[in-house]
């Protein structure tokens, strides 16, 4: 299918499921979209019934969407700047060091103790994951997703540290996600003697640290050039220009795009807000940034939505999806439990924050992109990536509906 055929299908039916949400089920743009997209998802599978010729067209035009590169090479980095842009620099400076705790810290633990309980799970059931295939899911799934944590959490009323830890934190952990997640995916495909620490270490320095040191150089080039004209169009188009040659950039560079996007995004819509733009050009740039982040929202999810026509469940992966749910989740919780027990005393967080921060920790499409791009030659990476949906998918839903229920009864006064 073309590019423009498809991204026009992807629009119409992402203002058709807005529409729906925002008519009648008036729920939060990230759970009512994909609430709505798999509600025709389901109705296209029904139709399999009647019509099997129809719904096998419907489905190979999801089967010829590449999730992984719509998403990571092309909406992830519109996505990710967005989100930096709308984020309080000064909140996150002053949560800065819970937020590189749980965001370092809590994605490596969180990674070994769901590779460890699904393992064992996996064992009791009779089913052979390698542990290493354990470990690559639990990378893929630790980290908390950026876009499904602000789509939703813009909706309620949290205290302020509790809210910019789970937005700081969400900013941050995918690149130590990535890193860790490189690092077992090439230990699962060519052994564990073709990794050592040395190794590690260099990858995430190249990766994490030129991610970091990149964004800001990039943040600062375009403070510069916003500061040296006074023409809303052209900077609104300089901000779009250094979010996409950025990103290319750091490609080529061999470091963390999603990074440097992070820090990119921070600079600007803070430094450069307050300092480089005319009160008329911070408006257009915080609304074209606002518009860009809801549409390509509103796809994200339509399209995590209609990715359950080309997943296969069977009685035996409905069954360890359900665990993995619960593993998942435990494993959140004392990711976050452990070092904020350590690190209490250097935390401005109550008692309460651990649970919330386990509740408000969504996956969405970052961890399916990444079980995505496993491949085939993987064996059992086809289990791997329903498990994954199964945990987005009860992430998004059921903990962003359940959310403002949890909210009001830890934090009554909000």
């Amino acid at each position: 299918m073309e590019l423009f055929h498809l991204l026009t299908i992807l629009i119409v039916i992402s203002a058709l499921f807005a529409y729906v949400n925002v008519r009648f089920l008036k729920l939060p743009d990230a759970i009512g979209i994909m609430l709505v997209s798999l509600f025709f998802s389901l109705i296209v599978l029904g139709v399999n019934e009647v019509k099997p010729t129809w719904f096998a067209l419907t489905r190979q035009t999801i089967r010829d969407i590449d999730f992984h590169y719509v998403l990571f090479d092309v909406m992830l980095c519109f996505l990710l700047f967005a989100g930096a842009y709308h984020t309080d620099a000064a909140k996150l400076k002053v949560e800065r060091r819970s937020v590189i705790l749980f965001a370092l810290v809590g994605v490596v633990i969180c990674t070994f103790l769901v590779g460890t309980l699904l393992y064992y799970a996996a064992g009791w059931f009779g089913l052979s994951l390698s542990y290493t295939l354990c470990l690559l899911f639990g990378a893929l799934i630790s980290p908390t997703d950026p876009i499904a944590v602000l789509g939703i959490l813009a909706k309620f009323k949290l205290p302020e540290s509790v809210k910019t830890n789970i937005v700081g934190e969400s900013l941050f952990n995918d690149g130590v996600g990535v890193v860790v997640f490189a690092t077992i995916y090439q230990v699962l495909i060519n052994g564990a003697d073709s990794v050592g620490a040395g190794d590690i270490t260099l990858i995430f320095l190249q990766e994490a640290g030129g991610g970091l040191l990149f964004g800001a150089l990039l943040g600062y080039g375009m403070y510069w050039l916003l500061r040296s004209i006074d023409h809303y169009q052209t900077e609104v188009l300089l901000t779009l220009a250094g979010v996409m040659g950025g990103y290319l950039l750091a490609h080529q560079l061999h470091v963390s795009g999603p990074l440097a996007m992070v820090v990119a995004g921070l600079f600007v819509g803070n430094r450069a807000r307050q300092s480089a733009m005319s009160e008329e050009t911070g408006e257009y740039v915080d609304r074209f940034w606002e518009l860009l982040d809801v549409i390509l929202n509103a796809i994200l999810f339509v399209l995590i939505g209609v990715e359950l026509l080309v997943i296969d469940f069977t009685h035996t992966k409905l069954i360890i999806s359900a665990i993995a749910i619960a593993i998942v989740l435990v494993s959140r919780y004392l990711s976050i439990l452990i070092p904020f027990t350590v690190a209490r005393r250097w935390l401005d967080l109550d008692s309460k924050a651990p649970l919330m921060l386990t509740w408000g920790g969504l996956r969405g499409g970052l961890s399916i992109a990444m079980a995505l791009s496993i491949g085939q030659a993987v064996p059992n990476s086809d289990l791997i990536v329903s498990i994954t949906y199964a945990v987005v998918l009860f992430s998004v839903v059921g903990q962003g509906l359940t959310m403002e229920l949890l909210i009001k009864r830890l934090y009554p006064t909000g």
